[in-house]
């Protein structure tokens, strides 16, 4: 009798315990549009996070990248969202601070890993608070097929002459589409043509910041030409390119029939996956004018990490966000996902060579960010929307690059008050 009693007790003890233990575990949800990188998050950095903090698990739950926005906002507004938000840059998060969806993470452990600049595209226009721990950035550029280069017999190009005499070379010889890009989804036009040439005409963080003074306009001859040099590039686009998606883009280039991909560093990470040994790749920065010139990058702040503000494991998610801040952090996601660059202060040691030589534009070219990303989105016309409108209109032909510059300034003016004047 002793015996059944000792044995009840410690099995109602056992019991208890693995109640406390389960009550004592944490499960923390994380929204982000990077679907692509759900098995980088399940396979590497949740592991590693986990095997430190076994009492916290951590869920990766992506959206589609085009309606991350939409869903993310009806899940807040809904109490549905996770504990973590994953953050695009600049106003669409700020927007979700001021809105008291995102908490005030100035004070984080960890945060002090990362300058002012680098916190500039989650904090407050005063820089007073910070509200999402930085991850990383991504720089534009020409990624090109090396066998195709070498078959050819093309050298890289520096200037913009250059650069139209391999696109003629490419186009003569007749084997490859000189580049990869099309302009049904419009985004691409901006992203990968406008946003990539334009920092070298209106030198980077100089026109971006007299742009938001009010002291440059967007018919200004900086802004106007690179629409003029898009307009350049229809003829070497291919055939059908104005009903040619993203996806599509992707595919010419990896499948081996494209020569050049205008677009940048987020795409090392899948063409590997899907290039494997087929062709080797290189990387060159946007030609400037002519040889000697300052060249300018846009060397894009794209992604961090915030907290719910109505999270109820808050604690356990800012354990989770001083992690996403420390050296370990930086050095498993910018090897895990080459081409998406750390922020952090110290430096990260990357074994891909494409992303290697995308990085290295940082010591011999000035950075800056996407011109429409801070401020001048904010209101109606959103100048993001209509600079992907425009740079497509542009490349089609449908208008003209000096139209399409009116276009935005009105837009613009229409709004925002120091572009009034």
């Amino acid at each position: 009798m002793r015996h059944t009693a000792l044995t009840g007790l410690l099995l109602a003890s056992s019991v208890l315990g693995s109640a406390s233990l389960a009550a004592a575990e944490t499960t923390l949800t994380i929204e982000s549009w990077r679907n692509d990188d759900l098995s980088i998050w399940q396979d590497k950095l949740i592991p590693a996070f986990e095997k430190q903090h076994p009492d916290i698990k951590v869920v990766f739950s992506p959206s589609a990248p085009p309606e991350y926005n939409a869903a993310l906002n009806a899940k807040l507004d809904a109490g549905s969202a996770g504990d973590l938000i994953t953050c695009r840059p600049f106003d669409a998060s700020l927007e979700l601070f001021n809105k008291g969806k995102l908490a005030d993470l100035t004070s984080l452990p960890g945060m002090e890993n990362f300058s002012d600049v680098a916190k500039a595209a989650w904090s407050t226009d005063d820089g007073s608070k910070t509200f999402c721990v930085p991850m990383a950035s991504v720089i534009h550029g020409f990624i090109y097929n090396k066998a195709a280069f070498e078959e050819l017999g093309l050298k890289v190009p520096t200037t913009r002459e250059e650069f139209f005499a391999v696109l003629d070379k490419i186009k003569e010889d007749g084997n490859y589409i000189p580049m990869a890009m099309g302009t049904k989804d419009l985004w691409e036009a901006a992203t990968m043509g406008y946003q990539n040439i334009g920092p070298n005409y209106w030198k980077g963080e100089e026109g971006r910041k007299a742009l938001i003074a009010g002291e440059q306009k967007l018919t200004d001859e900086p802004w106007v030409a690179p629409f003029e040099e898009l307009a350049k590039w229809k003829p070497y686009l291919g055939d059908g390119f104005e009903a040619q998606s993203y996806p599509d883009s992707q595919n010419l280039f990896t499948l081996g029939r494209a020569a050049i991909y205008p677009a940048g560093s987020w795409e090392i990470a899948p063409f590997r996956a899907q290039i494997g040994d087929s062709f080797e790749m290189g990387a060159f920065p946007p030609p400037v004018e002519k040889a000697g010139d300052k060249c300018y990058i846009s060397d894009h702040t794209d992604i961090g990490m915030g907290l719910n503000a109505a999270s109820k494991n808050a604690d356990a998610a800012k354990t989770f966000l001083t992690w996403v801040a420390s050296p370990e952090f930086a050095n498993i996601y910018a090897n895990a996902l080459p081409g998406f660059f750390s922020l952090a202060k110290t430096p990260v040691e990357m074994e891909d060579p494409l992303a290697q030589e995308f990085v290295s534009w940082r010591d011999k070219c000035a950075s800056t960010i996407r011109s429409t990303y801070q401020i001048l989105s904010r209101g109606t016309p959103n100048l993001e929307n209509e600079t992907w409108v425009k740079s497509a209109n542009v490349i089609n032909g449908t208008e003209t690059p000096q139209q399409a510059a009116e276009e935005l300034q009105k837009g613009l003016a229409s709004w925002y008050e120091p572009q009034k004047k």
